[in-house]
């Protein structure tokens, strides 16, 4: 294992060099070996994504990120998402088991992940990426075969020993056997993907180092040389976990939160997060990024903009990016009116005693009323430039201006322009 940023000697391989320059580096295993076999040519290198949620969330875009950088160092991504492994849960750093989901949901969910990567991937051509579903070999695995395959490979000792279950008994929480046989799938979809496809690295957060282990381990046992790479776990300045915001998850999915929504969110990085950011998120020269990184004051507003622009790009394409910003350039300039709008609700809303806090549920502003109402009752909303501080205030269509829209902030740094059609 080797911690990020220390690699002990010059590294070989170009791919290694960049992922490390770039912060996506957080645990490897044998680093020299791995580095050889990168430096040596094309490897193929898995991510695998569970189906837990109908997108993937910003969470996700470190090792989205690292698969697309090996995947322009002229390596070949396999992204698998787990319609096998979803049925049974990952209990990776969890206080309680995932609920367990019904198949025709995980169906859905797949279909709205498939279209997030799509967008961050390149699968075209035969040479392209691959995009595989783990049902596909899980699913045909009889219990007594797999017991009898791969039972005897996996001890309970060594599996007691990853931090992801130790943290789970050491909180005298219950792990199930279905959670704990978790990890024995997922080291056999990285051993049926080096069968099927000569995959030889896998990627995947740093709570999925244990996982990965076990299926270098059993890869070994099959003859077989296989590597694992983790990214950091990645906080703000503030110490939260990126990606989480009062109004939840900032998911990938434009039909979960909006390209311009997404935007604003990276639009609104608090100034120390900005050059990490930068690195991490974005493709940018690493020299301009360390130009960019030594500007203060209103043109590190302007550094915002281009990252969050930058990142918007990657994730939902250059035109929803470019739009989203003329959408936030109308918005902050006092020029609402004249912006397109970035939420669009049912007119009939109105009509069905509309009240404040739903709307800005609906706007993605708060996760649910309750939260809501503390943003309210703490002064921080405000409707068409008026501070709006009861909660029970309703909406209604005296509320609206120009072309039926109205405005939304709340803080200072997130406005919304609400039409109703």
């Amino acid at each position: 294992m080797i911690e990020a940023g220390k690699p002990a000697s010059p590294l070989k391989s170009e791919a290694l060099q960049v992922l490390f320059e770039r912060g996506l580096v957080n645990q490897t295993t044998e680093l020299e070996a791995l580095d050889a076999r990168l430096a040596e040519g094309p490897v193929t290198v898995y991510a695998g994504f569970d189906a837990t949620a109908a997108s993937l969330h910003v969470g996700h875009l470190m090792p989205l990120m690292t698969m697309r950088w090996l995947q322009k160092l002229g390596h070949r991504p396999i992204i698998v998402l787990g319609g096998g492994t979803s049925q049974v849960g990952d209990p990776s750093f969890r206080n309680e088991a995932r609920p367990i989901l019904e198949k025709q949901q995980i169906a859905a969910n797949i279909a709205g992940i498939r279209r997030s990567v799509e967008t961050l991937i390149d699968f075209s051509g035969s040479e392209g990426a691959l995009l595989v579903d783990n049902a596909d070999w899980l699913t045909e695995v009889k219990f007594l075969e797999f017991l009898r395959d791969y039972g005897s490979h996996f001890t309970v000792n060594r599996m007691m020993t990853f931090d992801s279950v130790k943290s789970r008994l050491e909180a005298q929480m219950p792990l199930t056997v279905l959670e704990f046989c978790y990890m024995m799938l997922q080291a056999v979809d990285f051993l049926e993907l080096s069968r099927r496809h000569g995959c030889s690295l896998q990627v995947g957060g740093s709570d999925q180092w244990g996982n990965i282990i076990n299926g270098v381990e059993l890869g070994r046992r099959d003859g077989r040389k296989l590597h694992g790479l983790t990214v950091p776990l990645v906080t703000t300045a503030s110490g939260a976990k990126m990606g989480k915001t009062a109004a939840g998850a900032v998911w990938l999915h434009p039909e979960h939160l909006s390209p311009f929504g997404f935007w604003q969110f990276w639009r609104n990085t608090a100034d120390a997060d900005v050059p990490r950011f930068l690195r991490l998120f974005t493709e940018l020269p690493l020299s301009e990024v360390e130009r960019l990184s030594d500007l203060q004051g209103a043109e590190l507003n302007e550094v915002k903009k281009l990252l969050a622009t930058h990142v918007t790009g990657i994730v939902h394409g250059a035109d929803a990016a470019r739009h989203a910003l003329e959408q936030g350039d109308a918005l902050f300039s006092g020029d609402e009116m004249s912006a397109e709008p970035t939420h669009t609700l049912p007119l009939a809303m109105l009509a069905q005693d509309l009240g404040l806090l739903e709307l800005l549920v609906a706007t993605g502003f708060a996760a649910s009323n309750s939260d809501a109402r503390r943003l309210v009752e703490g002064g921080g909303v405000r409707l068409n430039g008026n501070v709006a501080d009861d909660p029970r205030r309703r909406i209604s269509s005296g509320d609206l201006g120009a072309n039926d829209r109205l405005t939304l902030a709340a803080g200072k740094r997130r406005k919304a322009l609400v039409a109703f059609g």
